[in-house]
């Protein structure tokens, strides 16, 4: 039997983690009982802020705090995101989702053994062949092939050198030659054409994101909405001024005007603490220059459709079952 048989997935399709455009209402998990649910977590190594950085990037944003009359004052020093923990694992316990994918790696053994006991299925995001090799020798039952094209934070972890990513069919190819685990693909795939090259090539399943953002269900921002459909939403870039780490996003002023990849961002998670006044400001201004666009490099599945519509919609292109 193979995983998603076991898992009871209606189609091989997967909804990535979409932090801050969706709940449960895109996810389908309010009671509905349809079908398995996956939650995510990151699960990178928590440092101590760099007063030093966090200064530096204050000032540098102090032109615009000064555009929009904010005061210093309204930076917070708080880490945004928090690692998965013991009262991440307690959650999972409690709930028992059919599966529990990592982002940035995998939990501290104990923890991850805390996971597996909850009878949890554990996925997580390879950036590069050898983060696939780490990842199976190391407890993960299904690997997601993230290729450069995909929308959001980089799931990279043994390296910090983006320039080992790889497109995502081509990482797809390369993983599936070095272990026989299930291997999830992910980036740029947003159509079920995209869906049916995938399991072509052996993909077991697709997880997408980008596709599912104009969504009825989605939570994605009016802002937000209209840059995917606007000629802005084909130029994507990777960029670690939103929140420490490489992540791509559709580019914007603070982008063009900082560079994409900075080094005076402070080390994730604290560079979005000086960012979030702004945001708040411009996005009450009805100004996206200083919000996360996240987008893959591939726009053009983005509908205004209901979530089963689309995915019927796929299903269809793709000639699943």
């Amino acid at each position: 039997m193979s995983l998603f048989t076991e898992l009871r997935m209606r189609y091989p399709i997967i909804q990535a983690p979409m932090a801050g455009v969706q709940g449960s209402e895109l996810a389908r998990l309010a009671q509905s009982g349809l079908g398995p649910f996956n939650i995510n977590f990151f699960c990178h190594r928590q440092r101590e802020p760099d007063p030093v950085a966090l200064a530096r990037w204050q000032q540098r944003l102090s032109p615009y705090y000064a555009e929009f009359g904010l005061e210093p004052s309204a930076v917070t020093t708080a880490p945004s995101r928090a690692p998965f923990n013991e009262v991440h694992a307690a959650m999972v316990a409690e709930f028992r989702p059919a599966v529990v994918s990592f982002h940035f790696g995998l939990p501290a053994p104990e923890l991850l053994a805390r996971v597996k006991a909850a009878g949890a299925k554990v996925f997580a995001s390879a950036t590069t062949v050898a983060e696939a090799v780490w990842l199976a020798q190391h407890g993960a039952d299904a690997i997601i092939a993230q290729g450069l094209e995909a929308g959001g934070h980089r799931g990279h972890f043994l390296s910090d050198d983006i320039a080992l990513q790889q497109s995502t069919l081509t990482l797809l190819a390369q993983i599936l030659a070095v272990t026989d685990l299930p291997v999830i693909t992910a980036g740029g795939i947003v159509d079920g054409k995209g869906i049916a090259n995938a399991l072509e090539m052996g993909a077991s399943a697709v997880q997408m994101g980008t596709a599912f953002l104009c969504c009825h269900e989605a939570t994605t921002s009016a802002l937000h909405r209209a840059a995917l459909h606007s000629p802005q939403g084909q130029q994507t870039a990777l960029t670690n001024l939103f929140s420490g780490r490489p992540a791509r996003g559709i580019v914007n002023r603070l982008m063009r005007e900082l560079g994409p990849l900075s080094d005076l961002a402070p080390h994730f998670p604290y560079a979005s603490g000086a960012l979030a006044p702004l945001r708040v400001a411009a996005e009450k201004a009805g100004d996206s220059s200083f919000s996360p666009l996240w987008a893959g490099q591939n726009v053009s599945g983005c509908r205004d459709l209901p979530a089963s519509e689309l995915i019927a919609c796929w299903a269809k292109e793709a000639r699943l079952g």
